[in-house]
């Protein structure tokens, strides 16, 4: 005895076939923060998972040599600022008495190299004084974008080397799928075209995108060729790093498609069990790729366009056993009675309340 729900009407469907596209979810805008001086971490202002705003401070490290250095150059700089306007002043007095035969050329040519010199001393005094200040402001991390630092590198005490990283930040809003394609569907790919994709911890959620670009060098190790996707609506995870796996939608063809449930497998074998002229038969199938949208596998063989099969099929079937289908029970029908009535006097009551034409 089966119902009616539990019976599948096979019918032609759109299949979506195309490359497999494998890869991770990853922020198209991240930062490696690094060190650019050698120092000791005196604060840490933020853990991973906080947001940041553009220019936040989020590590600071020992200045306190720097600031020294920052200082002496200034000093320097203020120094031959004093001797190069001491230096032009007794050139230009020099200058008036060789005009007025009062001196020498070559006292004139001795006091213009003096004011020179000191004009290069002066110059290279400013250039360590800016040198020392820019090495202070990179003794300080900053965001250099809105976003949530991702991983925190370092702690308060520890010795940070010059390129040692100290902090990611990413931006959750600028998600993208970054997957490769095998080498030899390559050619089935192209910028613009749909992506349905699943991703690890997101359940059965189905996200699409576009593929934006494709990588013009396959990958050295695996050989396979990189595809950025972009997500084309609005709902992205906000979580980088996961591992998701879709499809690329690069042809759409007529199929018979079939759910996992109706399907029995023995082995490398598959079979669905048929409804025909009253009884059960157990039919082998050939089934093709499965679509990873619908989660149904294209049948290639077995089967054909109208044939009835069971949708869940149990374990205690035997091939030719006779098939009824169960009458709907009484309270079934009582409650099909009870809402074709509602039905009935819903519509007289909305007539009645209809206004009639003059």
């Amino acid at each position: 005895m089966i119902s009616s729900e539990d019976v599948q009407t096979l019918g032609l469907s759109a299949y979506s076939s195309g490359p497999v596209i494998t890869g991770s979810i990853q922020p198209e805008k991240r930062a490696d923060l690094r060190a650019e001086v050698q120092g000791v971490v005196l604060q840490v202002l933020k853990e991973n998972g906080e947001r940041v705003k553009r220019g936040e401070l989020l590590v600071r490290l020992d200045d306190s040599a720097i600031r020294e250095s920052l200082s002496s150059a200034e000093e320097s700089a203020r120094a031959a600022a004093q001797s190069f306007e001491q230096a032009e002043r007794q050139f230009q007095r020099i200058k008036t008495l060789q005009a007025q035969g009062m001196s020498s050329i070559q006292a004139m040519e001795d006091a213009e190299n003096r004011r020179n010199n000191a004009q290069s001393e002066l110059l290279a005094a400013k250039a360590r004084a800016a040198t020392a200040r820019q090495q202070l402001q990179r003794t300080e991390a900053r965001a250099p974008f809105d976003g949530i630092v991702a991983d925190r590198k370092v702690s308060p005490g520890d010795t940070a080397q010059i390129g040692k990283e100290l902090a990611k930040v990413i931006d959750p809003a600028s998600m993208r799928f970054e997957g490769f394609v095998s080498a030899d569907r390559m050619a089935e790919l192209k910028p613009g075209q749909t992506v349905f994709f699943k991703v690890n911890g997101y359940g059965q959620t189905d996200f699409e995108g576009q593929v934006r670009r494709i990588a013009a060098a396959a990958n050295p190790n695996t050989r396979q060729v990189e595809v950025l996707v972009g997500f084309a609506g609005s709902e992205q995870p906000g979580v980088a790093g996961l591992y998701a796996e879709g499809r690329v939608q690069s042809q759409s063809v007529s199929a018979l498609m079939l759910g996992d449930g109706a399907i029995q497998r023995e082995g490398d074998l598959s079979y669905a069990w048929k409804l025909k002229d009253g009884k059960l038969h157990k039919v082998a199938i050939k089934l093709g790729e499965r679509d990873q949208r619908l989660g149904l596998y294209r049948v290639t063989a077995g089967l054909e366009a109208g044939d009835q099969v069971l949708r869940h099929p149990g374990a205690t079937l035997s091939d030719g056993r006779p098939v009824q289908f169960a009458k709907p029970s009484a309270q079934a029908a009582a409650a099909a009675s009870a809402a074709s009535a509602a039905s009935a006097a819903s519509a007289a009551s909305a007539r009645a309340s209809a206004p009639r034409e003059s």
